[in-house]
């Protein structure tokens, strides 16, 4: 990996964080699921101008390639439908080659009550469960980090995961089943983590949260009240997608301990220059983790990335 302190830019001793400080990466390949809108395609445009190679992981392949020509530089387009897990096994099936950095940034947020093509509620099967089943999939390629994107709202909800009922069913809510699902990103990095550093891994698991940013996920909140507010918010508290993307350019290129969380630093975690942030108890507890992955294992019949590979390497 390129030195992070050699900068594309020259960075001043007080000068805030900023994607013109992202080291030169050429030579490296980025997948972003979701990168054809919002803070994913901010995060594409800025890791292709650093000279990445950068894999649009998108549903519609017409909107991901129309994206694709706007960032320009290195890029291609495969289709990836996380709320399907055929469709994850197909784009991870389709991988062979080394994978420097994966992305997990696609979400929806606070939808009408729905499922996923397997039968999970949809956000935590998209958020979360897609997630999962990918990045142990892809893992036996991926050479240095994942990158998985939360939220500041992992606080919210009930803020716990409903182990006996994830799908939330007769209870359900758009803010508590967002909220869970968030909770589950951050859990699942550091579950993550602790396996891969069990394994001797040098692969690196980190979490980020874009803050207040104005993006398209608020239009298709359940509420109508709650997408008016989020409206006037985007236009009058909002950060814009660019700064949106900073924690997830911060946590793909800089040098950080695995499990980082990644937030901006002004007040409240709603703008400013990425930093590492705090993070619920419940988001903190080592036994929720291993008791959601091995939960999401289940539900989704996919195993740990690393004995995958152990398994396919052998003779």
């Amino acid at each position: 990996m390129a030195d992070p302190t050699e900068a594309r830019g020259r960075r001043g001793k007080h000068d805030k964080w900023n994607a013109t400080y992202l080291p030169d990466l050429t030579g490296r390949t980025v997948v972003i699921t979701g990168a054809n809108s919002g803070i994913g395609f901010a995060a594409a445009r800025a890791l292709a101008r650093a000279g990445a190679h950068v894999v649009f992981a998108v549903r519609d392949l017409a909107r991901g390639g129309a994206a694709a020509a706007k960032v320009g530089g290195s890029t291609e387009v495969r289709r990836l439908d996380l709320a399907d897990l055929d469709s994850v096994r197909e784009f991870a099936a389709g991988w062979q080659r080394p994978l420097d950095v994966l992305i997990n940034n696609a979400g929806v947020m606070m939808l009408p009550e729905q499922r996923t093509k397997q039968g999970f509620e949809m956000q935590f099967g998209t958020n979360h469960l897609g997630h999962f089943a990918l990045t142990n999939l892809l893992l036996p390629h991926v050479t240095d980090r994942v990158v998985t994107v939360s939220s500041g709202l992992h606080r919210g909800g009930d803020g716990v995961i409903h182990f006996a009922d994830v799908n939330l069913t007769g209870r359900y809510s758009p803010t508590r089943a967002y909220a869970q699902s968030k909770l589950a990103n951050l859990l699942f990095t550091l579950e993550l983590q602790r396996r891969l550093s069990e394994a001797g891994s040098a692969v690196r698991a980190l979490a980020v949260h874009p803050g207040y940013a104005a993006t398209n996920l608020q239009s298709h909140t359940a509420n109508p009240l709650a997408r008016t507010i989020m409206a006037v918010g985007n236009k009058v508290l909002a950060q814009d997608d660019e700064a949106g993307a900073l924690p997830t350019l911060y946590a793909a290129s800089q040098d950080l301990p695995g499990a980082a969380y990644v937030g901006p630093d002004g007040l409240g975690e709603m703008r400013g220059a990425p930093a590492l942030v705090g993070r619920s108890a419940a988001a903190s507890d080592p036994d929720a983790a291993r008791r959601l992955w091995t939960l999401s294992a289940e539900l989704t019949g996919v195993a740990w990335g690393v004995e995958m590979a152990a398994r396919d390497s052998r003779p």
